[in-house]
């Protein structure tokens, strides 16, 4: 069989999720849409399941624009089985088993994704848990390793960490040798937190979380801070960082606006730095997944650090995965399932 045209056993159309305007979980409903066909340096996925994560959220409430050249279907990680192959797609083969970084339109059953942006599943893994791994852990590799440079040795304070950028960010860091500090909206998360590796977790709710820092650490600061909330946050991460520090913004949960006093960023010499994942090149993204591919994924096939999955739905429940996605009270990643496998390895 030629192995850059789709295998005759696929089916013409598939069933998707598409947001049919901008609203609440409502809104988003199943379809039949045609299958797609991988082009050149893509792979064709039959999907077993894939990540829900924040900017789903915000596409669904026309809050996120996408990238002209984004599939418009929501869904931005998936995990599967490759059944086939654009032209010049060479790596791998029909029937291996991928996680992957999607442009859109992974919440479907088929979902097209650069050869690039794949990453093999380790034996064992589930795909559910294969699912929570490529948006996530690309985000914190990027941002916290990669722009940021945590080193063993320093101090990472995260926000929001009983999310599934926080839950990535606190077990690398302790990996790599680094303290993680994390904030989170309730006794129970930090706990939570804390059996992930956290060293200190502050509910923010109940205590002021830079005065909790300040006194851990002896007034010395940390030395970088993943931001998921902006707003009022902004001066404070800018207060709590140490000499050198460098301050990581990937979301505004809280706002994208502040009136900041930023003479410690001179004093201090601080680097204020950020970045948005889904916008980047095909060949950034690529760069990004070897990254992971040689730092992360050895630590996720032995188990060292782990995609933490608080619930799964199947597909077609979307609205219910968002619903809970926008409550708060999950504590790691929501996954959707399409009932097309089970299990990986």
């Amino acid at each position: 069989m030629d192995p850059t045209t789709s295998p005759p056993r696929l089916p013409r159309e598939m069933t998707a999720i598409r947001i049919a305007r901008p609203g609440g979980p409502e809104v988003l409903e199943p379809v039949a849409v045609p299958v797609p066909e991988p082009r050149a340096g893509e792979v064709l996925v039959r999907v077993a399941a894939a990540g829900v994560n924040r900017p789903d959220v915000l596409q669904r409430l026309g809050r996120y624009s996408i990238p002209p050249d984004a599939d418009p279907l929501p869904g931005l990680e998936i995990a599967g089985e490759v059944v086939a192959r654009g032209p010049g797609a060479s790596r791998f083969a029909i029937g291996d088993r991928v996680m992957a970084l999607a442009h859109g339109g992974g919440y479907a059953e088929y979902c097209r994704v650069h050869e690039s942006h794949c990453l093999p599943v380790p034996p064992g893994m589930t795909w559910e848990a294969a699912a929570a791994v490529p948006e996530t852990f690309f985000t914190v590799q990027y941002n916290v390793f990669m722009r940021a440079r945590l080193d063993a040795g320093e101090t990472l304070l995260v926000h929001g960490g009983s999310s599934g950028i926080g839950t990535a960010a606190i077990q690398l860091a302790r990996a790599a040798g680094a303290t993680a500090i994390t904030t989170a909206g309730s006794d129970e998360k930090c706990r939570f937190c804390e059996r992930l590796g956290a060293a200190l977790a502050i509910n923010y709710r109940e205590t002021d979380w830079l005065e909790v820092v300040r006194e851990k650490l002896e007034g010395r600061g940390v030395d970088v801070v993943l931001d998921m909330v902006g707003g009022s946050y902004m001066q404070k991460n800018l207060d709590v960082l140490a000499h050198d520090g460098r301050y990581v913004i990937i979301a505004f949960l809280e706002g994208s606006r502040a009136e900041l006093d930023l003479r410690g960023v001179l004093a201090k010499r601080l680097t204020v730095t950020g970045s948005l994942l889904r916008p980047r090149t095909v060949e950034e993204k690529s760069a990004i997944r070897s990254s992971v591919e040689a730092n992360v994924l050895p630590r996720l096939a032995a188990g060292e650090v782990q995609a933490v999955v608080h619930a799964t739905f199947p597909l077609a429940a979307a609205r219910d995965a968002h619903a809970l996605m926008e409550s708060g009270r999950h504590m790691g990643k929501i996954v959707l399932t399409t009932g097309q496998a089970h299990t990986a390895g």
